[in-house]
């Protein structure tokens, strides 16, 4: 038998580090807005004769083999940190290899492990039948993250992965509920422009270091996350409506408070391709994800985004071939 399951990354807009538990109780209206993209991870899971287990990366390029579930389970260390985990989760019986590979440059700041996981642990679920609903699938994987990464992880990440499209993640005291937006994927892919750095961040460093002055009473960072959550709920509206410009404006002024959070988020390339895109023509522009380094978006009008492009290119960026993703993960099953 053989399971393989494909997941998109994303893109976040406006609202991140919101998405963390309990931050987004601490302000009305919180939502967080993204769309997934046609970056993707997979994951394979075949059966093999005998009780040893297999986890292979493609795209880290390691891999290790365990002679039983319990060797697994009583190793101090793994070289493939996600998979491991989630094995340990499932408790699977009998021989089996898991492959795993992901489109995403290194530390891209797309989602890519959330993207990974999810992929994961939907393969498993069909694997070993347990039957589990997509949202439960998100709690297995975000709270696996956070055991790897031994911080607290947000929601948003999972969401696109799960569902594709554009999407709001609406955070509120009665829980946790994505609503897919009225967006035209077409006309979003004229105007978007997804560049990395070439400089990978660390995951979760700069969203606890964030978290933490919130909790711990800054009132400089509650401020900030005062305005972006009416930034995000603002765009929302902007992006039902069709209302290019006003988005642009929103993202201009999202990023302009999120840098303000922490040292670290932005850094002196981020700062140059953001001058260097605008004087090309583009819109607005914010760091995927924590900040620190990774991956960009732009937004330009759509006859200004070859020359976004090229500007980017000149800087010594990647710009990713890249399209809305219009479905979520999904899972084929063979023999």
């Amino acid at each position: 038998m053989q399971v393989t399951a494909k997941a998109p990354c994303r893109v976040d807009l406006a609202g991140g580090t919101l998405d963390i538990w309990p931050l987004y109780l601490y302000h009305a209206n919180a939502v967080t807005l993204n769309f997934a993209v046609s970056v993707y991870t997979t994951c394979r899971i075949t059966a093999r004769e005998g009780s040893a287990i297999t986890l292979r990366s493609a795209d880290q390029q390691v891999e290790e083999t365990y002679d039983r579930l319990e060797t697994l389970e009583s190793a101090k260390r793994h070289r493939h940190a996600l998979a491991a985990q989630v094995v340990k989760h499932f408790r699977p019986q009998g021989g089996l290899v898991v492959e795993t590979d992901s489109e995403s440059p290194q530390g891209a700041g797309i989602a890519g492990s959330s993207s990974m996981l999810i992929s994961t642990v939907s393969a498993f679920n069909r694997y070993l039948k347990t039957g589990h609903g997509i949202e439960q699938v998100r709690e297995i994987a975000q709270n696996i993250e956070a055991q790897v990464i031994r911080v607290p992880t947000g929601c948003q990440d999972y969401y696109p992965a799960m569902y594709g499209g554009v999407g709001a993640v609406e955070l509120t005291v009665a829980g946790i509920r994505r609503k897919a937006l009225p967006v035209d994927a077409a006309e979003l892919n004229r105007r978007f422009v997804l560049a990395y750095t070439g400089k990978p961040r660390q995951s979760g460093i700069n969203n606890w270091e964030v978290t933490k002055l919130h909790i711990d009473g800054s009132k400089a960072v509650e401020k900030n996350f005062a305005r972006i959550a009416e930034i995000a709920h603002a765009m929302r509206g902007a992006l039902e409506k069709g209302d290019w410009a006003e988005t642009a404006r929103l993202l201009r002024a999202e990023w302009d408070h999120r840098r303000k959070n922490a040292p670290g988020i932005t850094t002196e390339t981020l700062d140059r391709l953001v001058a260097v895109s605008r004087k090309a023509g583009a819109q607005a522009a914010k760091v995927c994800g924590a900040g620190g380094g990774g991956c960009a978006v732009f937004l330009c009008e759509p006859e200004a985004r070859a020359r976004v492009v090229a500007a980017l290119e000149r800087e010594g960026a990647r710009v990713l071939n890249v399209q809305v993703a219009p479905k979520g993960v999904t899972v084929k099953s063979a023999g």
